[in-house]
């Protein structure tokens, strides 16, 4: 049953510059920002907050995977909902919904309060960001300035992403730890002000009128969460009982999800977009970067702090270089990408990020110079994979996915990004003794906790190297596959 064919999509009245659509593209930049400011400008504050909060080491993982799990489990279905009801309509309501939940922060007295405010703040991003990356990709209608406009985008949200620890640690020096999610409500005005005012509605012919496939949702949602929840069950919970159930009610949501979504008339996914080989070596790409960035910014910010003992001011400090490589770089992506092609941009630059993932779980422990390393690697590798990985899905897409399209890159990012910080705060949590945010430490205690840090790092640099041998060995089919999308063809 073939599907759609990615058509180029052709924009009737598409800026000939970048300049002439800055308000649109300050509005897109300021949702980029947040999805990647969020998590990171939290990381070094996950010390003062389980301290303020009384958090045990496994709810304190939650403070930021709650935020990654309503994020993953919900964009696929918001993604659908905005190729059929407008995908600027999706992101204004996400973005007034994003600043009201930021605000509740100020009345957070517990970590479970603060894990709900979190996951409502999961929501918003939901919304708002699947919408953002298609609107950006059919804005323009040549391919060169779709990557400068991408490139310009992920540049805010990787900065962002750099710029958060830095940004925190200074905050919390002078500041309550609440600040740093109360800042989220100002720059969800601006993204709401630059897209009502730089972007128009969609048109009707840029959408479809398919049903939501509901059961679709409702599953793939039970499995996203159930894949992230039942590994940490088996550390946290008091009854194995209780993780084994949560594991297999897990497989069964999975199963159900795969039958449902090639059985039903309208999927809320069709699987088989995902197998073409543009858009499989892109998710995968995608999700490598994510799994090592999340990984490594959440390990580098309790090593720092809670092994070397180094103040949320000093660590910041410690995470600088990340700022100055994505700011330096950014220039040097289109010229890279023109000279080498997306594919080899993409791979390249994916196995960059598992290096530095790599040196820092084998080599972090011996010192601040190898924490450099790992935390320049990765920032060279996602200030690239940032760009090449979003334009490769979306070039594999029909022109009415591009919402679903986009969700599935930041799905992956976001999925990645939460098993990331879960799988670290599980194998924290079962081979350090105590809580991790004790104020003192005795020698056993902190031995324990850098031969955890390796053990976590090498286990996530081992998964983010095979997805990155995925991603290859998709783009390689892409010059081999003979069975193109027609658009035709699609109705299921």
């Amino acid at each position: 049953m073939p599907v759609r064919t990615v058509a180029t999509t052709t924009v009737s009245s598409s800026p000939p510059r970048l300049r002439d659509a800055w308000v649109a593209l300050s509005g897109l930049s300021a949702v980029f920002l947040f999805e990647m400011l969020d998590n990171s400008v939290l990381n070094v504050a996950l010390p003062t907050i389980g301290r303020d909060l009384a958090a045990s080491t496994g709810s304190l993982q939650w403070v930021s995977g709650a935020y990654s799990v309503a994020f993953g489990g919900l964009m696929l279905l918001f993604g659908a909902v905005s190729d059929r009801v407008g995908r600027r309509r999706v992101m204004l309501v996400g973005l007034t919904l994003l600043a009201c939940t930021s605000m509740l922060t100020v009345i957070v007295t517990s970590v479970e309060q603060l894990v709900v405010v979190r996951g409502l703040m999961g929501v918003a991003a939901a919304m708002t960001t699947p919408g953002s990356m298609a609107l950006a990709f059919r804005l323009f209608s040549t391919e060169d300035l779709r990557v400068r406009a991408l490139t310009v985008i992920s540049t805010a949200g990787l900065v962002g992403l750099a710029v958060g620890p830095t940004v925190g640690g200074f905050v919390l020096a002078v500041a309550p730890w609440q600040v740093l999610l109360v800042a989220n409500a100002p720059i969800a005005a601006i993204a709401f002000l630059g897209i009502r005012a730089g972007i128009s509605a969609d048109r009707p012919d840029d959408l479809h009128r398919d049903p939501v496939d509901v059961a679709g949702a409702l599953l793939g949602t039970a499995t996203v969460i159930g894949a992230l929840v039942a590994p940490t069950l088996f550390v946290v919970s008091t009854s194995d009982r209780t993780a084994w159930f949560a594991m297999a009610a897990t497989v069964v949501a999975a199963t159900g999800f795969v039958v449902r979504e090639r059985t039903a008339r309208h999927p809320l996914l069709d699987l088989r977009l995902v197998t073409q080989p543009l858009v499989a070596s892109g998710l995968a790409y995608k999700a490598a970067a994510g799994l090592a960035m999340a990984g490594l910014s959440y390990m580098v910010a309790l090593q720092l702090q809670l092994a070397w003992g180094w103040s949320p001011a000093l660590a910041a400090v410690g995470t600088l270089p990340q700022v100055v490589v994505l700011l330096a770089s950014g220039r040097l992506v289109g010229p890279f990408v023109r000279r080498v092609g997306l594919d080899l941009a993409a791979w390249t630059s994916a196995a960059a990020v598992v290096a530095g993932l790599a040196v820092f779980a084998k080599l972090g422990r011996f010192g601040y110079p190898w924490v450099l390393t790992g935390l320049v690697l990765v920032a060279a590798g996602m200030r690239v994979v940032g760009v090449v990985a979003g334009t490769t899905v979306l070039r594999g897409l029909p022109a009415d996915r591009t919402s679903v399209g986009a969700a599935l890159v930041d799905t992956a990012s976001e999925l990645a990004t939460a098993v990331g910080i879960a799988a670290t705060g599980t194998i924290l949590a079962a081979l350090v003794g105590g809580s991790i945010t004790a104020t003192t430490w005795t020698p056993a205690q902190s031995h324990s906790f850098q031969a955890a840090i390796s053990v976590a790092g090498l286990t996530l640099t081992a998964v983010a190297a095979a997805l990155v041998g995925l991603g290859t060995v998709s783009a390689r089919r892409t010059t081999t596959s003979t069975t193109p999308i027609t658009q035709e063809s699609s109705d299921v």
